[in-house]
């Protein structure tokens, strides 16, 4: 199997400025506790998975003070995101790691299922398929891999609706790759997707404090 780059998409866990829907149901300083975990868990999966480079693709970029106090794994690299939509920016980072002749796993880090081995699972797939889909609960997908490379994949889709995955898997197909679709995994978005955290996450938040 080949080298296979992980790139996480995160925002700085800020409060008032990350997981702002849930901040009704956890507060601002509850949110980005939250969003600091999942980011904890995302950079932790990927490091285990041991699949190749690991890279945090950051908004804002990572010499911000806003990172400053968010400790990250020995060894991974930062990157900012950049401008653009999410799509300009997932496209960037895919094309760069598959120029450097490495596969890429995007992922972000609201999906405390994605662990290590779904990231092997993953990349596995590549070595036969031009992409691997594991779409989210609510329309969109929680990791796309890539072992080519089309700009259709990214430009012009609803980002942050419920057709992504949807749209997507047309395109992947329009394109006439072989496409691998994992199974369907839940991020956690709103109030509601609370209860699928697990207890010890929620103890970490003082959620079950707060309930």
């Amino acid at each position: 199997m080949n080298a296979t780059r992980i790139v996480v998409f995160a925002k700085a866990p800020h409060p008032g400025r990350v997981k702002t829907r849930l901040i009704p149901a956890l507060g601002e300083v509850g949110a980005a506790r939250l969003a600091e975990r999942m980011l904890k868990h995302a950079l932790e999966a990927a490091w285990a998975a041991d699949l190749g480079p690991v890279e945090l693709c950051a908004d804002p970029p990572p010499e911000s003070a806003d990172w400053h106090h968010i400790p990250l794994p020995p060894g991974v690299q930062t990157r900012a995101q950049g401008e653009g939509d999410l799509g300009a920016r997932m496209a960037r980072a895919a094309q760069r790691s598959l120029d450097a002749h490495q596969r890429v796993l995007l992922i972000g880090t609201d999906c405390p299922q994605l662990d290590a081995q779904t990231l092997r699972d993953a990349a596995l797939l590549l070595d036969s398929h031009h992409a691997v889909m594991h779409p989210a609960h609510d329309g969109g997908y929680v990791l796309l891999g890539l072992s080519v490379f089309h700009p259709a994949l990214f430009d012009d889709l609803p980002w942050s609706t419920a057709q992504v995955a949807t749209l997507t898997r047309e395109r992947l197909a329009a394109l006439g790759w072989r496409a691998a679709i994992g199974r369907t995994l839940g991020d956690i978005d709103e109030p509601a997707d609370l209860v699928h955290l697990p207890s010890d996450w929620q103890r970490a938040i003082g959620l079950e404090t707060a309930s």
